[in-house]
């Protein structure tokens, strides 16, 4: 009988966590977050949002903290997927270059607002603080070995060391993405140059153009 209600309690928190009415307070708190901000929102406001009632959030959630920290969670998971580009050959740099800075630099656009928010929550919120950590440090972290490998097979003579030109192709792509955002046509324009840009970093030479 233990075994039965153990197995219905499982089912019962998967069913929860597939919900369609989860992902609409998501999407409605996500919402709420960058219109408001995070202390200006309360739980009432997502719900009415949501078009949900109080103890309808509480099936799902335990706190606005909690809902918040999915959501940050996602966009940290959003970030390291635009670095699993599959398909590439890694030794070509001038694919992967082009490749990374537009899911990078897509990544961004899609987030701007939210990024805003939790930037400000992390200033005094110790778990946020580590979520935007890691949405910054593991991507320029794996640009760095990956840095490392192009340049131990001589197809790479940086400017600076790994991490330093890591850490510099992925704020130019932040510094970028609020003038994508604000104008989408200028996407491939900017990819184009972010591209040459990181390359030049790099220290590896841009192609000639096609005759």
């Amino acid at each position: 009988m233990a075994i039965a209600k153990k197995a219905w309690n499982t089912r019962e928190k998967l069913d929860r966590e597939d919900s369609a009415t989860r992902a609409q307070l998501l999407r409605a708190a996500r919402s709420v977050f960058e219109q408001r901000g995070y202390a200006r929102t309360a739980i009432a406001d997502i719900t009415a949002a949501a078009e949900v009632s109080r103890a309808t959030f509480y099936v799902y959630f335990a706190s606005k903290e909690a809902v918040f920290g999915v959501l940050a969670g996602e966009v940290r998971d959003r970030f390291l997927a635009a670095q699993e580009l599959d398909g590439l050959d890694a030794e070509d740099p001038y694919a992967v270059a082009e490749a990374t800075i537009a899911a990078y630099l897509d990544a961004y656009v899609e987030n701007l607002a939210f990024l805003t928010v939790l930037e400000h929550q992390a200033i005094t919120d110790p778990a946020m603080y580590a979520l935007w950590e890691e949405i910054h440090t593991r991507p320029r972290g794996r640009g760095a070995r990956y840095i490392v490998h192009l340049t131990q097979r001589a197809m790479a003579d940086p400017v600076a060391p790994p991490e330093a030109v890591a850490t510099a192709a992925g704020g130019m792509v932040a510094a970028f993405a609020p003038g994508v955002a604000k104008e989408p046509s200028t996407r491939a324009e900017v990819v184009a140059h972010l591209t040459a840009m990181y390359l030049r970093l790099l220290g590896v030479p841009l192609r000639s153009p096609a005759v």
